[in-house]
């Protein structure tokens, strides 16, 4: 069986599409072939790499990179993960489906944390809400992208 792929599409590709390529390589390496881009990209956020080396993720050597990076490769599915990467989601070839699945954005959160300890529970809590995510894929694809 040949490996769907999937891009999972942030703005700054630096927290969010960032964990859910790694949770994807973690978890679905045997039927997703996952990648990460941004419409803006920017470096990755050190709490989101924190908080997956907490779950045991290593996505330290990820790097952030635009869709324009990723050549003429060809997805299956490309999942937007927040809703400005939904409204911005460059075009892609009619075989690819498009999918909104948003996430809260953990600096946005964390940036009214009174501590470093509430600033990453909002990075944790999405980590896990991104991973339950990953653990529905690839057979939840069908249903959303009949859905959107």
């Amino acid at each position: 069986m040949q490996k769907l792929k999937i891009l999972f599409l942030c703005t700054g590709n630096s927290c969010r599409s960032q964990m859910a390529e790694g949770w994807a390589k973690r978890l679905r390496a045997e039927v997703i072939e996952p990648y990460s881009a941004g419409t803006q990209p920017k470096d990755i956020d050190p709490r989101a790499v924190r908080a997956m080396a907490e779950a045991g993720v290593d996505i330290s050597g990820q790097r952030s990179k635009s869709v324009a990076d990723l050549g003429d490769l060809e997805f299956d599915y490309v999942i937007t993960l927040c809703d400005d990467a939904q409204t911005t989601c460059p075009f892609f070839p009619a075989k690819t489906a498009v999918i909104h699945h948003g996430f809260d954005d953990p600096p946005r959160f964390a940036t009214g944390a009174g501590d470093e300890e509430q600033a990453m529970g909002h990075y944790r809590r999405v980590r896990d809400e991104i991973r339950a995510y990953i653990e529905t894929l690839p057979e939840s694809l069908r249903d959303e992208a009949r859905e959107g």
